[in-house]
């Protein structure tokens, strides 16, 4: 393959609902590239994307593939991404890579909530986006409904570039109001004939076309004052305003194909080289400390890792994209992520798991290279003493968590290394190793999202696991005052143990003054603050801890082990063994005895006063409530209020937005086991939610009960 240049490259990641029929498309372009010489399809098992053993078991798109293709002197990168919300990961790390998103939409169904979500991301990342409303072959196609749900959910910047002629079965005819030209196709070679407009069609066609002059000139004053004083702008004109309104995302082109049938896949492709910014054109990469860099071959060598995966027979497989420079065969560079170093052994260009040898890529060109020592996805590597490291791909909170288990014990420790693993190749997948909770937890974007792991777990690695329903972080504190005393006494020959420790408990509350009196059982304590020592807990809240002690009733040495017995009981709860939060504790008289004392002795009696103390001050346990928003179609509203509702939420609010409700809800994290599942089932996949740690609060009383009585069980099996 010959060196590409900057100018000759087009980056695109094809972006859709699962069902929208990217992969197949992709086929197209890539038949259409002479890249293959046969397209392949989903139930042979043969496309070029969707190449892994799971994705052809599941016939869907699980991760994203890079791809290229070769079409009038240029280069076309086209990563195909997965469309389904689990994920999300990849479609977001494909985007960023992008210059472009090709966003394909069913036209049996329009705008659906995956088309929603991916925009979403889109936008986030300022990237232009371009429609292909696909399966206008099907017998339920419906073009313009389809172009409703558009203008629905992205008003004004909808362009229509194309509109079937006959969409349905016999779908083989396009009028393009960019070209004022008809095209017809013959079967499914992608064969095409140039046909001018039929008079029955003309009114339309120029009242798009018009339309399209019109949006085309409102991204470049020159072009708008020329389309004031002649009404109409050239073709060459029209392309360089809809370029402008793309890379300002105030313009998305829509044009009509059939993947399956190459029906305007040609013609698509002619867009996109001709229309859709290079990556020259595109906005700099900002670096974690604010400086861009351009897409200049002239520059010294930067470039971007973004996925990583294990190929069976090769390894580590790292693909990257080019941002400045050129890289070549044989080039030394540093890992400004981890300062380690690497060498380029071997560069490839990539079409699933055909990989071609290329000696040298340009800037904004996309490869791959293998048998690095220690670079992952997300690592930066550039020319030596540059120190250049890009920002990080950012992704969203976690949906679904299950605590996962080697069913053999000898696999434990092998299991955590390819837990690691997978997190490298697959940031969205977080392992989490809850000392707390005693349990290995995973975090992922939904069920199958973590089901896909534990096939790979089991069928690459060879490690079956169990999935364990996760136990809840939950955390206990006390709602009112009280007061302990414990004597701790040991004498069993020589020198004993003696510590005796009189204590006040209350609730923490930020910015409260410091404690004078107490008033305990109808008595006062007046209480003197000598010492004050406010502990912010890993696990979230405080303790304060209070000095009280006058005329030398303890010795001042032994204040640290009594808070060191108290930050026992804090580390596991006297209710149910979880962390304890958000007490002040103030220490205001006690004993010693002047040999039997020790810091043991004031360790135990603090840790036992504590727990007493604690008991008697209404403890209550506490529970992780998450903010949920939920993005569902108007028509399942009622069931997903309904299912929310009995899973112990409040509803927050609720809003439309782009034709969809967006409920917002708190929700006890422990109501949310699986909630990713259940609403799939309930709105047939097309509902989505995001989920965020909101606070900790109070357990109702029924609740609290049950917990109670269910440690009380478990701990007498123990």
């Amino acid at each position: 393959m010959k060196t590409y240049q900057s100018d000759q490259v087009r980056n695109i990641a094809l972006l859709g609902n699962t069902g929208s029929g990217k992969t197949i498309l992709a086929e197209s372009m890539m038949f259409e590239g002479k890249v293959i010489d046969r397209k392949g399809t989903i139930e042979a098992k043969s496309t070029v994307s969707d190449y892994s053993e799971i994705e052809q078991q599941n016939q869907r798109s699980i991760f994203s593939t890079v791809l290229y293709t070769e079409f009038n002197g240029n280069k076309l990168n086209i990563i195909d991404t997965p469309g389904s919300d689990d994920f999300v990961g990849a479609v977001i790390s494909s985007m960023y890579t992008a210059d472009v998103g090709l966003m394909t939409i069913n036209s049996q169904y329009g705008v659906e909530v995956g088309t929603e979500i991916f925009a979403r991301h889109a936008e986030r990342l300022n990237k232009p986006l371009l429609f292909a409303v696909n399966q206008l072959d099907h017998e339920k196609a419906n073009f313009d409904q389809t172009i409703e749900s558009l203008k629905v959910s992205f008003g004004s910047k909808v362009a229509i570039v194309q509109y079937p002629v006959n969409a349905g079965n016999e779908f083989d005819a396009i009028v393009d109001v960019l070209l004022m030209k008809m095209y017809k196709f013959k079967g499914d070679s992608g064969e095409r004939e140039i046909l001018d407009i039929p008079a029955e069609e003309m009114d339309k066609a120029n009242e798009l076309h018009n339309a399209l002059i019109e949006a085309a000139a409102e991204n470049d004053e020159s072009l708008m004052e020329k389309f004031f004083d002649q009404g109409t702008l050239s073709e060459d004109e029209m392309r360089m305003g809809i370029r402008a309104g793309m890379i300002a995302r105030d313009l998305f082109p829509v044009f009509c194909v059939s993947g399956k049938r190459n029906v305007g896949v040609k013609r698509l492709m002619e867009f996109v080289i001709n229309v859709c910014p290079s990556p020259d054109m595109c906005a700099a990469m900002k670096t974690k400390d604010g400086k861009e860099i351009s897409y200049n071959a002239a520059d010294p060598v930067s470039l971007f890792v973004f996925k990583t995966a294990v190929e069976s027979h090769i390894g580590e497989v790292n693909y990257f994209k080019v941002i400045s420079g050129k890289v070549a065969e044989g080039m030394d560079l540093v890992n400004t992520t981890n300062d380690g170093k690497e060498r380029i052994s071997q560069l490839f260009v990539v079409a699933g798991k055909k990989r071609e040898k290329v000696s040298e890529l340009v800037a904004g060109d996309i490869g791959a290279a293998v048998k690095l020592k220690n670079t992952k996805t997300n690592h930066t590597l550039c020319a030596p003493g540059k120190n250049i490291s890009f920002a990080p791909l950012t992704f969203p909170n976690s949906k679904f968590r299950t605590a996962i288990k080697a069913k053999n014990e000898s696999d434990t420790e092998k299991l955590g290394e390819y837990l690691n693993r997978a997190h490298q190749e697959d940031p969205t997948i977080i392992v989490e190793y809850s000392k707390e909770l005693k349990q290995i937890i995973i975090h992922g974007q939904g069920e199958h999202h973590l089901n896909i792991l534990k096939w790979q777990l089991l069928n690459l690695y060879k490690i079956d696991v169990d999935f364990l329903p996760p136990r809840i972080p939950y955390r206990e504190t006390i709602t009112k005052t009280a007061q302990a005393d414990y004597r701790h006494k040991k004498q069993s020959g020589g020198a004993g143990q003696f510590g005796e420790v009189y204590m006040v408990i209350e609730p923490h509350k930020e910015g409260a003054p410091d404690p004078t009196k107490y008033k305990i059982n109808g008595k006062e304590i007046n209480i003197s603050v000598r010492g004050k020592e406010e502990i912010n807990l890993d696990w979230g809240g405080k303790l304060v801890f209070y000095n009280c002690i006058v005329g030398g009733a303890i010795d001042a040495r032994f204040l640290p082990a009594i808070l060191k017995g108290i930050m026992e009981k804090m580390d596991e709860g006297p209710l149910t063994g979880s962390y304890a939060r958000d007490i002040r504790v103030a220490i205001y008289d006690g004993k010693m005895h002047p040999v039997d004392s020790n810091e043991i002795s004031f360790k135990l009696a603090g840790r036992n006063a504590f727990r007493t103390a604690f008991k008697n001050a209404g403890p209550k346990i506490m529970e992780p409530v998450y903010e949920v928003e939920v993005l569902v179609p108007s028509s399942n509203m009622g069931d997903v209020m309904s299912d929310l509702q009995n899973r112990r939420s409040i509803i927050m609010g609720m809003d439309s937005v782009k034709g969809f409700e967006k409920i917002i809800a708190k929700v006890p994290l422990a109501e949310l086991n699986k909630y990713s599942t259940a609403l799939s089932s309930l709105t047939s996949g097309r509902a989505t939610y995001d989920m965020k740690f909101l606070n900790y609060e109070q357990v109702p009383a029924d609740v609290q009960e049950k917990l109670l009585k269910a440690y009380e069980e478990e701990s007498e099996e123990e």
